[in-house]
Parts: structure tokens; C-alpha cells; sequence
């Protein structure tokens, strides 16, 4: 799942959706000096994305991609599920897109010391690109999508890989709808069993 999902899955805790979007850009252990809640997040995060990657309807979805769009479908699927959470994104939020965009990049400004640099030059690309709330557009999903490619190491196929998911639209849908709410589901259990001790106050969501 990408920043959007991630963010939304952590609840109403603000360092668990911090350590949600942090998730992405802190590899190996987490520092040990940071809050305690803002860890969990981040090991929220990493447990959502082996549920994710392991869900047979996301298995399901992946094997709907074309060759070569297929080796690349953890990357694509997490893409284009935060589009659909994006453009409906009603169903699954009280708030509105735009207003819960915005306390996400707030959320990002107030606590920027603890971010790691790469997560603090991405918030400026979320400022600038109106992100989360720009997942529900095409062509920033189109630009999202070709930044993910020049980053990634090898030759690939992943900025050309608008219209083919665009096209599998119809297809893709129903794998998200049985999936989402179980990950919903996961979601709230594990926080119920691992989160935060002493939540630090409420978040966007």
C-alpha cells in the first residue's frame, strides 16, 4: 500500500501515521531514540505490507498485469490502490479528501526534525503536488509513477504504466473491494494489539 492507505490504516494516532509514512523511508531497525509510537508505526507499516503482498486477492490483481508490468505489480497495485482509495475516497474517511490531504503535509511540517532527509525532500514533492489528495488525478498519478521509475535501478516499464492499469480498471476493482476492508480489518487488530501505549493526540484522520 502506498502513503495514502498507509496513513489512513494507522487511525487516529498521530505518530502511528507519522511511522506510517515513515515506513517507506527507514530501512533495516528504527532508531532507537524515536517516540515509541512513531516506531510502532513504522512496524505497522512493514506488517501491512507483508499482509498486503501475500492477500490472494492482491495475488489475484498481480496476475491480472501484462508481462512486463507484472514483475513490477507490488509497485503498481500499491500505486493505483491509494488512486482508488483517493477517488472515492468518502467511502472510507469522515473527512474530505483535500482537508485530510492537507493535516497529512501539516502532520509532516510540525514533526519534520524526526523525519530521515529522504522523507523530508518528499514532503516538499507533497507540498508541492498537493499529495495525498493528488493520488485521485491521472496525471499525477502518470507523474508519480515516472518518478518511481528514474528511481528505480534498472530499465523498467513503470512510467509507461498509466494506461495499461487504467485499462484493468474494471478488472482490478473487485480485488481491491475484498480486499481493502480486511486489510482494514488487520489493520485495527494489530494496532489493538501492538500500538502506541500513550497515544500523543489524534491525527488527520
Amino acid at each position: 500500500m502506498n502513503h495514502l492507505a498507509h496513513t489512513l490504516l494507522a487511525g487516529d494516532d498521530e505518530l502511528l501515521q507519522l511511522g506510517g509514512l515513515m515506513g517507506d523511508f527507514v530501512h533495516g531497525k528504527p532508531d532507537p531514540a524515536l517516540p515509541e509510537a512513531l516506531v510502532a508505526g513504522i512496524r505497522l507499516h512493514r506488517a501491512i505490507d507483508v499482509y498486503t503482498d501475500a492477500h490472494p486477492e492482491v495475488v489475484a490483481a498481480r496476475a491480472l498485469l501484462p508481462s512486463p508490468y507484472r514483475r513490477y505489480g507490488g509497485i503498481l497495485l500499491d500505486m493505483w490502490f491509494d488512486h482508488l482509495i483517493a477517488r472515492d475516497f468518502g467511502r472510507w474517511s469522515a473527512r474530505g479528501l483535500e482537508d485530510y490531504s492537507a493535516a497529512v503535509r501539516d502532520m509532516l511540517r510540525r514533526h519534520e526534525p524526526l523525519l530521515p532527509p529522504t522523507l523530508q525532500r518528499f514532503r516538499l514533492y507533497m507540498e508541492a503536488h498537493g499529495l495525498p489528495a493528488g493520488y485521485a488525478r491521472p496525471g499525477e498519478m502518470a507523474a508519480a509513477l515516472d518518478g518511481i521509475s528514474q528511481r528505480l535501478r534498472r530499465s523498467n516499464p513503470v512510467g509507461e504504466s498509466l494506461p495499461v492499469l487504467s485499462r484493468l480498471d474494471a478488472a482490478l476493482q473487485p480485488h481491491f473491494e475484498a480486499f481493502y476492508p480486511q486489510l482494514q480489518g488487520f489493520a485495527a487488530e494489530w494496532i489493538e494489539a501492538n500500538g502506541s501505549p500513550a497515544p500523543e493526540g489524534a491525527g488527520p484522520g
